[in-house]
């Protein structure tokens, strides 16, 4: 039996849209106990909205700790009478599994309950300690679940040395990608402010529309950066422009610009910041400026954890692998606060998000061997 099949099937069987969990890291503390897991569920967040998270570790021998890391909740489903089949009913046809979060990320999730398992079977005494941190709050805002979880064990002085998020990195075949970094996010929400007044008399108003209009070009035509070598450049992109009353007759008192920067590890939040205050400034505008930083970027050059999870990949599939840190941001940008080594591999992700989101069911048990083999390359290391 497909026992890494089997366990995807369970947990797509859970209701789990964020940030309910629908039970699914019960399900995963009950593999995990046995094998010696220290199993602790970590609840945050308000009522309204709480979110369930897990942290499991089984010590080894070493010191050194790899860490999976993952999510249990999944996006809504959208409009159900547009799936072939219920979301929450694992369906398989024409070699596919169809399920909301068959790819992002359950799959991953029970590929690599069944490695740890497979590894221990064959390794009772490893050298490295094994770890799972698996939230409920990752589709959702991400404040409620594994930053309040590596919080915790920074405060506790946990030491981690690797980390796989199982999200789902892979474009056309199994293995070909694999995210050794991310982009940082750097949102901004910029009000200029002006003078209403009837339109016919434009010398008794200040329009801001107009006046935001040519420091905005500046903003987009700006080279930030010039990226590096895992990095393109820095991206400034808007997003949303709301301004006026409705009425055509009347300059608006304000206008409202929604914009973000991702941004390579070559640029800072605080510089990008900087710099744009100084545009804005040298235009002469009169405006508020809010910032959020929804996350820094990070990088794992090649090295232990690179090299042994190419070289899983490599000796399951054959695929080369190809390193980028293309995307958005995921759970990896709290990981790496405390943990130095930090990649994102799993499925192909063309189905992610969508209707009939779904998985290759002859990929599922190539994906647990490379979980198991990545497990195995880094215990020889010790």
């Amino acid at each position: 039996m497909n026992r890494a099949l089997h366990l995807t099937e369970h947990l797509i069987s859970r209701r789990s849209v964020t940030p309910d969990d629908g039970g699914c890291q019960d399900i995963l503390k009950a593999r995990l106990q046995p094998l010696g897991f220290a199993c602790e569920t970590i609840v945050s967040g308000p009522e309204s909205f709480r979110v369930t998270n897990l942290w499991a570790k089984r010590a080894g021998s070493s010191g050194r700790t790899l860490v999976f890391a993952g999510h249990t909740d999944v996006v809504p489903t959208g409009p159900l009478e547009q799936w072939s089949s219920d979301p929450f009913t694992p369906s398989h046809r024409e070699g596919l599994l169809y399920g909301r979060g068959a790819a992002d990320m359950k799959t991953s999730i029970a590929a690599f309950t069944v490695a740890a398992e497979e590894f221990l079977q064959a390794n009772p005494q490893p050298k490295i300690s094994i770890a799972m941190l698996v939230t409920s709050d990752e589709e959702g805002p991400s404040v409620d679940g594994t930053v309040v979880v590596c919080e915790q064990l920074q405060k506790r002085g946990e030491k981690l040395d690797w980390c796989i998020v199982g999200e789902p990195t892979s474009v056309e075949k199994l293995g070909d990608m694999i995210k050794n970094g991310r982009r940082g996010s750097l949102s901004g929400r910029l009000t200029v402010k002006g003078i209403q007044g009837h339109i016919a008399y434009p010398q008794l108003a200040r329009n801001p529309i107009h006046q935001a209009m040519p420091a905005l070009d500046e903003l987009a035509k700006t080279e930030w950066d010039k990226g590096n070598e895992f990095f393109p450049p820095t991206s400034f992109q808007v997003s949303n422009i709301h301004g006026g009353t409705g009425a055509t007759n009347i300059i608006p008192n304000s206008v409202v610009v929604d914009f973000n920067f991702r941004f390579a590890s070559v640029s800072t939040a605080e510089s990008l910041q900087k710099r744009v205050h100084d545009i804005l400034n040298r235009h002469q505008l009169e405006y508020d400026l809010a910032w959020v930083v929804g996350g820094q970027p990070f990088l794992t050059t090649p090295g232990e954890l690179v090299g042994a999870v190419q070289a899983a990949i490599r000796g399951e599939t054959g695929v080369e692998t190809e390193l980028s840190t293309t995307g958005g941001t995921s759970d990896g940008r709290f990981i790496s606060r405390i943990c130095p080594q930090v990649i994102e591999f799993g499925p192909v992700n063309a189905s992610i998000h969508k209707i009939d989101e779904h998985v290759r069911v002859a990929d599922i048990e190539p994906l647990k061997n490379i979980y198991r083999r990545t497990l195995e390359n880094l215990n020889a290391l010790g």
